[in-house]
């Protein structure tokens, strides 16, 4: 099985950290390939952001579709995954889906933590629109920046303030940036801790190995 992890994102760092996290869980059992997306913007911002990365992603999905299996999109606000489940006929799996649908069977409710204030309206308008606002607790930013992804003290935080004012039961992690770090947090906040880029892959590799794929009867039929 091989499964094509595309970077939405130009930064070849996150990239890396992606691929690095994939390799470790897949442990030799599967292929996994991280691509960054030609044309892409550095970080995924803004909705003009996600609109620029949309003809390189569907050139990679088109590129690779014929040698992977399944496909993760590894950016939490999901973009243009409608776009990519339309265009082939593989399962895709979105890293925002996937973390915080798997976070309504760990706990009551979950809090994503988020890299900056203004993108907690998008992540709040991505929870409706997959129907999961009644197991929201919280949606809470680090403030750390996009360049500071990956630092693991304002994850901490966040989540801290999370559990113990909004009574989350789970943290998802929302941002691709912050894989890697879901052990040394659950560690000190003794709760689940959900690493979408993890998530998408149980979820893309359990469906390739069932052998379904998304449905192109109505919504997502390409003609």
């Amino acid at each position: 099985m091989k499964i094509l992890i595309i970077n939405p994102n130009s930064d070849p760092a996150m990239t890396a950290a992606i691929q690095k996290t994939a390799e470790t869980f897949a442990a030799g059992d599967f292929e996994v390939i991280t691509e960054a997306t030609p044309g892409a913007p550095p970080f995924i911002e803004t909705y003009e952001d996600a609109a620029r990365a949309a003809p390189g992603m569907a050139d990679l999905v088109r590129l690779h579709e014929c040698d992977c299996d399944a496909i993760v999109v590894a950016c939490h606000c999901d973009p243009n995954l409608d776009l990519m489940k339309e265009i082939t006929s593989k399962p895709v799996v979105g890293i925002g889906e996937a973390s915080m649908k798997l976070a309504t069977m760990l706990g009551h409710r979950f809090s994503v933590i988020s890299v900056a204030d203004r993108s907690i309206p998008n992540k709040e308008a991505l929870v409706r629109a997959y129907h999961l606002e009644g197991s929201l607790a919280s949606v809470r930013a680090t403030n750390a920046g996009s360049g500071a992804w990956g630092a693991e003290a304002p994850y901490l935080e966040a989540a801290r303030k999370a559990l113990q004012e909004d009574m989350a039961e789970v943290i998802v992690l929302g941002c691709a940036g912050a894989t890697g770090l879901d052990r040394a947090l659950q560690a000190a906040l003794h709760v689940p801790v959900l690493d979408g880029v993890i998530c998408a892959l149980i979820i893309a590799s359990g469906l390739a190995r069932y052998g379904v794929a998304t449905s192109k009867a109505r919504r997502y039929c390409p003609k």
